[in-house]
């Protein structure tokens, strides 16, 4: 396996950044849950709410892309590199699936999704440099909030939308598995500050995506 240098890890982080926002994100082969579904016959209002909840969901799985990226780079040990490459690869199912959604509902993804990728990668990588210890977690924390996130958007479905509850469901399970194997991998909770200023920052993003 080929050592990368930081330099190196940089320019492998900008491809996948590129990737990420121009939609082709790094991702498994595995199939959307709601592959095989029968859409729902949605009215215009509720069309266009459960679009913005998947926009919101898209934007916000271009930021986890962006945080494991950030994180990979400035991890120090070669296990916790593996584990968030194999998380960000799952995140990468995520964004298409979201995609996906997005477009079949009618509508485009955030306008704002290099700010959010950028602003997110150089958190990711900040949390690196703290240690790893402190990187992991952050992944849980991170994946706490994003699956109460997520859970409330399930409430606010239509329940005849079987298409995107499948797809949340999917991703509640995932997030779930990705914040358990930071702790097994030694993360630690963060101060209580620091969860408040992420809760603030989450805000200022679903807020904007679900319109812009």
């Amino acid at each position: 396996m080929r050592n990368y240098s930081l330099f190196d890890r940089a320019l492998i982080g900008l491809n996948r950044g590129l990737d990420a926002v121009h939609g082709a994100p790094q991702k498994t082969e595995r199939a959307s849950p709601a592959a095989g579904l029968a859409d729902a016959d949605l009215g215009e209002v509720q069309r266009r709410h459960v679009a913005g909840l998947m926009r919101v969901n898209h934007a916000g799985e271009i930021a986890a892309q962006a945080l494991y990226h950030g994180q990979g780079i400035t991890a120090r040990d070669e296990d916790v590199k593996q584990r968030l490459e194999q998380s960000a690869a799952e995140e990468g199912d995520h964004l298409a699936w979201c995609q996906e959604r997005v477009e079949e509902l009618g509508e485009k993804t955030s306008l704002l999704g290099p700010f959010w990728y950028w602003g997110s990668f150089a958190i990711g990588a900040t949390a690196g440099l703290a240690g790893d210890k402190w990187s992991l977690g952050f992944i849980k924390e991170t994946e706490d909030q994003v699956i109460e996130h997520l859970q409330g958007h399930l409430e606010q479905l239509p329940l005849e939308d079987q298409k995107s509850r499948a797809v949340l469901e999917q991703m509640i399970i995932d997030e779930a598995h990705h914040g358990d194997k930071a702790v097994e991998a030694g993360g630690v909770p963060l101060p209580q500050p620091i969860k408040l200023m992420m809760r603030a920052v989450s805000k200022v993003m679903t807020t904007l995506s679900y319109k812009i």
